[in-house]
Formats: C-alpha cells, sequence, structure tokens
C-alpha cells in the first residue's frame, strides 16, 4: 500500500482558568488529515481547461507596430485618391505605363509627407479629444519617429519628382509646398479654401508637363482643366473638413466650410459639397476628352 503523508493540525490553546463557560469543556483529541498521494508527495490541483480563444496580443502588437502606424498618420484613404485619380489621369492622357507608375509613386509620397505634417501640427489640439483615432495625438506613434519618417520622405520626394521633368517635378513640389503652408496659415479663416484649390490647379500642369526622366518637356495645360481642378480643390476641402466641424467650431475656427454649414446644416452640406466633387471630376473628363490635357 503506497505510503501516505500525515500532517497533525495545531490544537487550540486551553482556555485559561480565570475565564470562560468553556473551561469545563473536555480537551479535543488530536485531528488529523489524510492526504493522498505518490511517493509523499501531494499531486498538485489540475486545472480546469481553458476554452481556445484567439490570443489578441498578436493582433495588437501587428497594429502597433511602427511602420502600420506612420501609414496610419499618413491618412492613407485620401492619399490613395488623389494619387490613384492622378495616375488614371495620366492613363486617360495616353502616357506609358512607367510614366503612369512614376506619377502614382511620386503622389503617394507627397500625400505621405502632407498627412504627416497635419497630424504633427494639430497632435497637441486632437489630444484634447482622444481617442482621437490619430497615432501621435493618441501617445501611440512617438512625433519623434514621424517627423524622421518626414524628413526621409521629403529626401525621396524631390528626385522622385524630378524624375518626372524638372517643370514637372517643381510644379508638384511647388503643390506639396503650398498643401504644407495651409497646414499653418488660413485654415481657420475665410480663405481656407484657397491653399486646396492652389495645390489642386498645379496638378494638370504636372501631368502636362510630365514624362520619363528629369529632361521630359511636355506643354502647358489647358486653362480650363486648371479652373475646374481648382474647383475640385474646394470640394475636396469642403468633404475632408465636414468630419471635423464639431471641434472646429469649438475650438474657434471659422473657415469656408463651417461657416456655410451654420448657414445650411451639415447634411445640406454634404449633399452639396458631393455634388461639386462629381460635377468637377465629370468636368475633367469632358475637357480631357474635348481638349485634351495640353496644348
Amino acid at each position: 500500500m503506497s505510503p501516505t503523508l500525515r500532517r497533525r493540525r495545531k490544537q487550540p490553546a486551553a482556555p485559561s482558568e480565570s475565564g470562560s463557560d468553556s473551561a469545563d469543556a473536555p480537551a479535543s483529541a488530536p485531528v488529523t488529515t489524510e492526504l493522498p498521494g505518490r511517493d509523499g508527495f501531494d499531486d498538485p490541483p489540475r486545472q480546469p481547461r481553458r476554452p481556445w480563444r484567439r490570443r489578441p496580443w498578436r493582433r495588437r502588437a501587428l497594429t502597433d507596430a511602427t511602420p502600420v502606424l506612420l501609414l496610419r498618420a499618413a491618412h492613407p484613404r485620401l492619399g490613395a485618391l488623389t494619387a490613384g485619380g492622378l495616375a488614371i489621369a495620366a492613363a486617360l492622357a495616353g502616357r506609358p505605363s512607367r510614366e503612369v507608375a512614376l506619377v502614382l509613386a511620386t503622389a503617394l509620397v507627397g500625400q505621405a509627407l502632407l498627412g504627416w505634417f497635419n497630424d504633427l501640427v494639430d497632435r497637441r489640439r486632437d489630444s484634447r479629444r482622444a481617442p482621437s483615432g490619430k497615432p501621435i495625438a493618441d501617445g501611440l506613434l512617438d512625433p519623434g519617429n514621424a517627423w524622421f519618417a518626414f524628413v526621409c520622405g521629403v529626401l525621396v520626394l524631390i528626385p522622385l519628382a524630378i524624375s518626372n521633368g524638372v517643370v514637372a517635378g517643381c510644379c508638384y513640389l511647388g503643390s506639396v509646398v503650398i498643401g504644407l503652408l495651409g497646414s499653418l496659415m488660413l485654415r481657420k479663416g475665410w480663405f481656407s479654401w484657397v491653399t486646396w484649390a492652389a495645390s489642386y490647379a498645379l496638378y494638370p500642369a504636372f501631368l502636362s508637363y510630365g514624362g520619363w526622366g528629369g529632361q521630359a518637356e511636355g506643354a502647358p495645360p489647358q486653362v480650363a482643366m486648371v479652373v475646374v481642378a481648382a474647383l475640385l480643390g474646394v470640394g475636396v476641402h469642403v468633404l475632408c473638413a465636414l468630419p471635423g466641424l464639431v471641434a472646429d467650431h469649438e475650438d474657434g475656427y471659422r473657415h469656408l466650410p463651417l461657416r456655410v454649414a451654420l448657414r445650411i446644416g451639415a447634411p445640406r452640406l454634404l449633399m452639396v459639397s458631393l455634388a461639386w466633387t462629381m460635377l468637377a471630376l465629370a468636368g475633367l473628363l469632358v475637357l480631357g476628352s474635348a481638349v485634351g490635357l495640353s496644348h
């Protein structure tokens, strides 16, 4: 028979003679407890099996990675739409596939710079409404990493833009500079639309002068294309401002979309801005097929 381990319980202390009614109670006999085991040792208690479930730490580790956070801070939706639109316009203009790819890469890098700079400038303002959905303002992405990515992006964008041609590259770099200035000035007042219109107005020149290599030469864009592209920029500005109207109003902003929304309401402004943007896109398509992109 296997041995057992006996453990003696500590007997309670005997009551004092001076005191209580339990003094006359007989002392209890020693109590022993038998604990079964193997070779004189107790088996550890078995833990119940937990049902299988996903490990959320893997997903969190992926979404909290610095490259993913940088991608989120780059405003990827607007960047992808803008870069994709420029690439489609280049393809419709009859540009070769390698030039279309170059236009797409240039615009993606430029849009990422605009997104990072905007979140860096607004990080303190956005952090007052955490969680804001912006990695820098929510403390998920270190501002130093974002600045480092921004500087690296500038060093990549300059030669990439010039590869479309010197004139075309300067036009696109000018549109990016105007967009960066728009994050610092004019954004709070009535003329908030000016930087958006000016930035988009340079896109036709970027495409019409563009080619392959720094020596590429094109032709000036049609004036009508420049005007309609500027109107498209105003529509995009209003659409981008709609989600933050309440926060902008609390912070004392009085830009164009907010002024219009206070008069006609945000739902009507959404409908008007969508119609405005779609008409501008349709106008670009009609003008492109009728008169072409450049002279």
